[in-house]
């Protein structure tokens, strides 16, 4: 592949091992993906970009300075006890460690360097395997994530681009980059994800579909437990057939969270790579600049499987089945194979109750439609229409 066409992929020795010490919820699962990858020979086929750490004021650009402050405060002290920590999320859910600020700076930065690599042409493609953090809130930590290094992607995009279209597929609806951009439309937010009582973050519904100016540009696709590879990629293609001709996005952040593959303790979906990776080529095919993420994935060898085969797949190229020889490759056992079996979990998704999200979402999308025709249509032209 030619060194300007590579993809960009984002690392360094200090970044990961950062990721591994602080996330208490996936230890060691960044230098899992990387030695996984690296053992595959797909280094060599991406220019692999040593990542900035975010300043405050880059992370400013979409969280408040009080939760930011705190945020260092409490990462410094490693102190639970003060009363504000509750208001600010950081508990239960997102534990607070120590060098926490730091591992959000470093996430944030190395989302905000693949995004300035897309920006001055240096790549279509660039990869930040361990971001995607879509929870967080402006002045709140929330579900794991205590940075949304997605938004501040988005906003550095929206710097160049007029449109930026955000897909999340993962298993968590993607609720905080939602709530960011709710009020404008010129960023669509299109989320597939389980949507059932009591699964966190409770919100998505199909008819959550954003707000003023913002209204038909946030599109969710609320499913049922296990769903598996062909049913969901026929639901995806639909939907961003339809999102990709009303929109016209000139370019893309996408989040591909592992936590829909069978075998993640969230035991809800039942996906492999090969049907994540069939709707990655489906967006890959547009040819526009992508910022790809990561995010959920709590089975470690299967997100390092799955965000492996995704990694090939953007290059194109075919991996062997055999799990190479490296740091991690006791961790595979007992099959020592890349591919991921689905379960016999049954799928929960009834196909009337699909086709009812669809009709529902292409109605939106028309909707949305005839709204930008008013806008950029001039009167006379319109009446000649009617």
């Amino acid at each position: 592949m030619e060194e300007a066409l590579q993809p960009v992929y984002i690392y360094s020795p200090e970044y990961v091992h950062l990721c591994d010490d602080v996330n208490s919820k996936v230890p060691r699962r960044a230098s899992m993906v990387h030695s996984l990858i690296e053992a595959y020979g797909l280094l060599r086929e991406m220019r692999v970009v040593k990542p900035k750490v975010a300043t405050m004021e880059e992370m400013a650009a979409f969280h408040t300075d009080a939760y930011l402050q705190h945020l260092r405060k409490v990462s410094e002290e490693g102190d639970n006890d003060d009363p504000e920590t509750v208001e600010y999320g950081l508990g239960y859910d997102c534990p607070i460690t120590e060098g926490i600020y730091d591992y959000a700076a470093a996430i944030g930065g190395a989302t905000l360097t693949a995004a300035e690599h897309l920006m001055e042409g240096k790549a279509r493609i660039a990869i930040n395997w361990p971001g995607g953090w879509h929870h967080a809130k402006k002045d709140e930590a929330s579900g794991f994530c205590y940075l949304n290094d997605a938004v501040l992607g988005i906003l550095k995009l929206r710097q160049k681009y007029d449109r930026v279209l955000y897909i999340d597929l993962d298993l968590h609806h993607g609720d905080g980059v939602e709530d960011a951009f709710s009020f404008t439309s010129k960023v669509m937010t299109v989320s597939l994800h389980k949507f059932s009582p009591g699964f966190f973050p409770g919100t998505g519904d199909v008819n959550d579909i954003g707000l003023g100016k913002g209204r038909y540009y946030s599109v969710n696709v609320p499913l049922e437990d296990g769903i598996t590879d062909d049913k969901y990629y026929q639901i995806c293609e639909g939907v961003l057939k339809e999102v990709f001709t009303t929109f016209n996005p000139e370019a893309v952040v996408l989040q591909l969270g592992a936590d829909t593959i069978a075998g993640d303790p969230m035991c809800s979906f039942n996906m492999t790579p090969e049907g994540i990776g069939k709707c990655l080529k489906y967006i890959l095919q547009w040819q526009l600049p992508i910022l790809i993420l990561g995010g959920g994935g709590y089975h470690l060898p299967n997100t390092a499987r799955c965000w492996t085969y995704l990694t090939a797949v953007i290059l194109g190229r075919s991996l062997s089945s055999e799990i190479p020889d490296h740091e991690f490759f006791t961790e595979y056992g007992p099959d020592y194979v890349l591919e991921i079996t689905p379960s016999c979990r049954p799928d929960r998704n009834d196909a009337q109750r699909v086709q009812e999200i669809l009709e529902s979402i292409k109605g939106n999308s028309q909707e949305n439609h005839a709204i930008w025709l008013t806008w950029a249509t001039p009167p006379l032209l319109i009446c000649a229409i009617i």
